[in-house]
């Protein structure tokens, strides 16, 4: 339009300026009446093909509400616009002065007024725009949402956008963050950078999901150095990439050094401890899938317990200053091997801070992250988008939820404040019950659940019982005895703890079990040990039972009563190496 103005003005300005020059007897309503006409001819005809050509792309759009008409929602309309796909029809907002109004030329609505915006256009797809808005108020909004027939999708969050590592049309799912409503605390960069900024920092199982998380947070804090430990090479290889790009980017000087090896190798451990002179070890190496460990017990036992006493031993003997444990909230009052497993970690390092004090050990217990391998919220989709069903142990199992960054920041912060065997617990939050989590995603993805009450409905839930080991609610805390610190996202729970040469008896008798494949030994010495274990089902280990198919719980129980006759000192044989002679006590 202002080309079409200037330009028939100018025409207008030089018809004056010739009749002015050529003395031509041209009347002055002349170029006025030229220039009304010239704006009609010129500037609609180029209207009018704009409208037909936009009518003509807006019929091939899917129409959609965008929910939001802030700075994000102006520019999502803006884009979506000129591309190809979406064509946003009305806003949607909270804010009574923006009801009413026209901005983008899109009219504006109340949430109230959704009802009938959806019926009129037929939408079938709203999508958030909501800024930097809290995960509480997106949490109620996702909510409000739920109860209409259409597909809620988002748009990257802001800070992305600005760093340029998202646009702003690509389109998302509803994270799951968003849908559990819960806001992270933000952290105390003193207590980031206590163990990490200018110290040798060590994660071992740094390929993993908490241990590469670990290791994105804790290059941002600027170690001399950090030695990623890792026992898969291609998990190894993808972590090493991704920091080392970040560290090109960012122009940081990072001395990252990438070691494969085992946690279940003690001089390996020692050896790379004692050569890059750690300071701090984030022990994050564990087998954590409950039915994989259920049916390999002696690996997960070996991996998860022997490996955590391994490194602590490595860690005392090159002097390193903080050992941090990542446990679990399955640690409490456990049913499964490897819940059994961690609280056995724990009450070693826990033995281990009662024997010296040159390294300081602590332990942090937190719930399901969101987004790590084996979680429900990726499967869940991906079950969804196949058409169904959607498999959920039973309708009422619960779990705890957060996501992978907070957990990461949480565990750092809880590393600088540990004194010697203490166990922090994480504040997860109200625990979700995953078959309302199951539903919730089904109608975000704007499909219905099929069930008696709705046999038309689109995706099935299909409950396929408990699996073996498996819990229906997990708890944070064995008793009540739990006290505040500087963090309101971090507690300390006061947990009972063993002398560690009872601690050490108890190794000695494991060990020998799972050098003689024992299963049942193990399950054994697992039940005796303060643990709390009580397994809920009989040997589950795929091995065990091709020889001993009949093996039930009862017999396990029942052994467990046995004594055992107790050793001199402990002589712990270790497959890779010479035995290690512990002192006795």
């Amino acid at each position: 339009m202002i080309a079409v103005i200037s330009g028939v003005t100018l025409s207008a300005l030089v018809l004056v300026f010739i009749s002015f020059i050529f003395a031509a007897p041209v009347p002055l309503s002349v170029p006025i009446i030229y220039c009304c006409l010239a704006m009609i001819f010129v500037g609609g005809t180029r209207m009018l093909m704009r409208s037909v050509f936009h009518k003509n792309d807006v019929k091939s759009k899917t129409k959609v509400v965008i929910y939001g008409a802030g700075k994000s929602g102006l520019q999502l309309s803006s884009v979506l616009f000129h591309g190809n796909e979406l064509e946003p029809i009305a806003f949607v907002d909270d804010d009574r002065r923006k009801q009413g109004s026209i901005l983008n030329g899109i009219n504006v609505y109340s949430p109230e007024e959704l009802p009938q915006v959806l019926s009129k256009y037929s939408v079938t797809n709203i999508l958030l725009a909501l800024g930097q808005a809290p995960r509480s108020q997106r949490s109620l909004i996702i909510r409000f949402l739920e109860t209409y027939p259409v597909k809620v999708q988002t748009i990257p969050d802001i800070n992305e956008i600005v760093k340029g590592k998202a646009r702003i049309e690509e389109i998302r799912e509803v994270e799951i963050e968003d849908l559990l409503g819960r806001d992270s605390v933000a952290p105390d960069t003193k207590l980031l950078a206590e163990c990490i900024s200018g110290k040798s920092v060590m994660v071992t199982g740094a390929g993993g999901s908490i241990g590469s998380e670990l290791c994105r947070q804790i290059v941002k804090l600027k170690p001399s150095k950090l030695i990623l430990f890792e026992s898969s090479e291609y998990a190894l290889y993808q972590i090493e990439q991704e920091l080392s790009c970040y560290a090109d980017k960012t122009g940081d000087t990072l001395a990252l050094h990438a070691i494969l090896g085992s946690v279940q190798k003690q001089d390996r451990i020692e050896a790379v401890m004692n050569s890059f002179k750690v300071d701090t070890v984030y022990h994050a190496a564990a087998y954590k899938h409950v039915p994989l460990v259920e049916q390999n017990i002696i690996e997960g036992t070996r991996n998860n317990v022997f490996g955590t006493w391994y490194c602590a031993e490595a860690a005392i003997n090159a002097k390193v200053e903080t050992f941090v444990l990542i446990s679990s909230d399955k640690a409490v009052r456990p049913t499964n091997v490897m819940g059994a497993s961690k609280r056995l970690s724990e009450l070693i390092l826990q033995g281990l801070a009662q024997r010296q004090k040159g390294t300081r050990f602590c332990m942090v217990r937190f719930g399901n992250v969101l987004g790590s391998s084996g979680s429900v919220v990726p499967l869940f989709r991906k079950q969804i988008r196949e058409g169904g069903p959607v498999t959920v142990t039973h309708e009422n199992i619960t779990r705890y939820f957060m996501t992978v960054q907070e957990a990461a920041e949480l565990v750092l912060q809880a590393g600088s404040m540990g004194e010697g065997g203490d166990v922090f617990v994480l504040d997860m939050g109200k625990s979700v019950r995953i078959a309302e989590l199951a539903k919730k995603l089904i109608h975000l993805m704007g499909m219905e659940v099929k069930d008696e009450a709705n046999p038309a409905g689109d995706i099935e839930i299909k409950y396929s019982g408990l699996r073996p080991g498996e819990k229906l609610y997990e708890e944070l805390l064995i008793g009540d005895n739990v006290s505040s610190t500087n963090h309101p996202g971090i507690r300390k729970a006061i947990e009972h703890c063993l002398p560690w040469e009872e601690v050490a008896k108890s190794l000695q008798r494991l060990d020998h079990a799972c050098q003689s494949f024992d299963c049942q030994a193990v399950l054994n010495e697992m039940l005796k040990a303060p643990l709390g274990y009580a397994p809920s089902s009989e040997v589950n280990d795929l091995v065990w039972q091709q020889d001993h198919p009949f093996d039930q719980a009862q017999s396990i129980r029942r052994s467990a009563n046995e004594e055992i006759e107790p050793a001199g000192h402990v002589v712990v044989a270790i497959s890779d190496k010479a035995p290690i002679n512990l002192p006795s006590f």
